[in-house]
């Protein structure tokens, strides 16, 4: 990838939206040019509630983005999060015609081809077709079967969908703020390119990304996703817990989680309190702090609960050698790992974006890991190689709603001479 190729990324989240500007180096190195962040509007849980105030609010956010960067925006990646996010594994199967010649880059499109098309309910759309591993002539968990010799060829396939009504709309707000959609990219998977290093994912290892209206999950084995999911709950339900605990408004809940929460009660003093406006009371009232962090505690270890069940049902808790990165705003409160290691018996680390220069301080700690891993993900578009396009490939019926409409164009912005 050339430096100076601009990439815009725009991160939709239940609390904030946020756009990104970057390049990215020779090595990989991700440098930010410029980026706007702003209070989320019309979106709920990870879905758009109004299409005019999330448009206005997306709008917004670009064009700080353009006024920090010096560009003019023109495509983006969008992340996309929410419960009507799923996932299955398939596997696709093929015959290598000439015994006499090598797998070929043609045969290993076919067979992910093949392994891509499953049928799909008519309100459901392909957003991701993640090659696992292949398998040549028997020969199990084989990373690249190109020149191997072999008559069968196998590919173990992670597909990710979304609900079609819930990818239109988010189009629609985002191509309203007069920016294409070059790819949608589910939250979960984004989160992950940013925050993984490889010896997590082949030991396995969760991603979890505690955003404000939704929990993202992406389990990796042996070095790739197996499984993806969004639940619906997050740092918002945090709040709305403190809200009705403390008795006061959604504003000052909110700032108490920042400033007070913490996710260990048993780590504050019985006797530290801080002063809260409450409703009912023109005067502030002082409350107990761990009183604040007995609530927080109660929320963040549901949350941590249900997403080790949907590990669980995944079929997939004793192959986590690597344990939980978390990401998300919630992964700031104080002791968060502690409580995760607890609750899920399982190490747990604080997700952090590797090799960002530029502005980042613009855009640094786990609130960002997903807003970053979409720019990652954009980036490394570039740098695929020709005979590997495997991940870039727009599903079978040219859907705009699946991967990228055209690399040539990807997230590109306008670069003022």
């Amino acid at each position: 990838m050339v430096r100076g190729h601009a990439i815009a990324a725009i991160d939709l989240g239940s609390t904030k939206i946020a756009t990104i500007v970057g390049d990215a180096s020779e090595g990989g190195m991700l440098r930010i040019l410029g980026a706007g962040v702003v209070p989320s509007a019309g979106i709920e849980k990870g879905q758009i509630s109004s299409i005019g105030q999330a448009t206005e609010a997306i709008n917004l956010s670009i064009e700080k983005a353009e006024r920090a960067s010096g560009t003019r925006i023109l495509s983006a990646g969008v992340s996309i999060s929410g419960a009507h996010l799923s996932s299955l594994n398939n596997r696709g199967i093929v015959a290598v015609p000439d015994v006499g010649r090598p797998i070929s880059p043609d045969d290993a499109q076919r067979v992910i081809d093949a392994a891509r098309n499953v049928s799909l309910k008519s309100n459901r759309e392909l957003m991701h077709a993640l090659p696992r591993y292949f398998v040549v002539d028997g020969q199990d968990r084989v990373s690249d079967p190109v020149a191997m010799h072999g008559q069968r060829l196998d590919v173990e396939m992670h597909i990710v969908t979304g609900g079609v009504n819930a990818l239109q709309n988010v189009m629609k707000c985002v191509e309203g703020a007069d920016v294409q959609v070059e790819a949608l990219i589910a939250g979960p998977v984004a989160m992950s390119s940013a925050v993984l290093d490889p010896d997590e994912q082949q030991e396995g290892v969760v991603a979890l990304d505690i955003g404000g209206g939704t929990t993202d999950i992406a389990v990796h084995v042996d070095g790739a996703i197996v499984h993806t999911a969004s639940l619906p709950i997050g740092g918002t339900h945090v709040t709305r817990d403190l809200v009705a605990g403390l008795r006061c408004p959604f504003m000052v809940a909110d700032q108490a989680k920042t400033r007070y929460g913490a996710a260990l009660a048993d780590q504050i003093a019985g006797d530290e309190a801080v002063t809260l406006s409450a409703f009912g009371q023109e005067e502030r009232r002082e409350i107990s702090r761990r009183l604040i962090v007995e609530i927080v505690e109660a929320r963040v270890e549901e949350i941590l609960s249900m997403a080790l069940g949907e590990v669980k049902r995944a079929g997939h808790i004793e192959a986590i050698s690597a344990g939980l990165v978390i990401g998300g705003g919630t992964a700031e409160l104080e002791g968060i790992t502690t409580l995760a290691e607890r609750r899920t018996g399982l190490p747990a680390r604080i997700g952090q974006v590797p090799e960002v220069y530029g502005l980042a301080d613009q855009v640094s700690g786990p609130a960002y890991a997903t807003s970053l891993g979409v720019l990652r993900w954009m980036t490394e578009a570039f740098m695929e190689p020709i005979g590997q396009p495997l991940r870039l490939r727009m599903p079978a019926g040219g859907s705009v709603l699946g991967l990228f409409r055209g690399v040539g164009r990807l997230g590109r912005v306008f670069l003022p001479q």
